[in-house]
Formats: structure tokens, C-alpha cells, sequence
């Protein structure tokens, strides 16, 4: 056997070794998500949500008071 078959050999080996070890056993559950990453989306969303209220809290109640208006037709 040549040194350049020895090689693929080994570079195949290692191939198939490492699919075996990225590939997730069928009975895994696949449906696990990162629930700290979500929590931490949701409470920076409600913060950023409840910064911009603070800032702009009479420019959004006159926004949704003329939405409800409009949509009432009492205006």
C-alpha cells in the first residue's frame, strides 16, 4: 500500500468519524431550543419597550387616542 493510499484511508476514517460524532443519535430530542437566549430576547425587548414608552409616553397616547378615534369616527 502506498503512503497516498494510507493517507485517504486515514482522511476517510477521519471523515466518517467525525459525521458520526456531529450527527445527533435518533432518539435525541431535536426540539430543545435555547431557552436562556429567548428569556434573555423577551426581557431585552421589554426593556427597550418600556425605555421608549418612558421617553415618548404622550406622543403614544395621542398616536393610539387618534387610532381609536379614527376607527370610531368620533373625532
Amino acid at each position: 500500500m502506498t503512503p497516498t493510499h494510507r493517507a485517504l484511508e486515514w482522511v476517510n476514517a477521519l471523515t466518517v468519524a467525525l459525521v458520526a460524532r456531529l450527527t445527533p443519535a435518533p432518539d435525541e430530542d431535536r426540539d430543545r431550543g435555547d431557552v436562556p437566549g429567548w428569556v434573555m430576547i423577551t426581557v431585552m425587548t421589554a426593556i427597550v419597550v418600556i425605555a421608549l414608552l418612558a421617553v415618548f409616553r404622550e406622543q403614544v397616547i395621542n398616536a393610539v387616542q387618534n387610532a381609536f378615534q379614527s376607527v370610531t369616527g368620533a373625532g
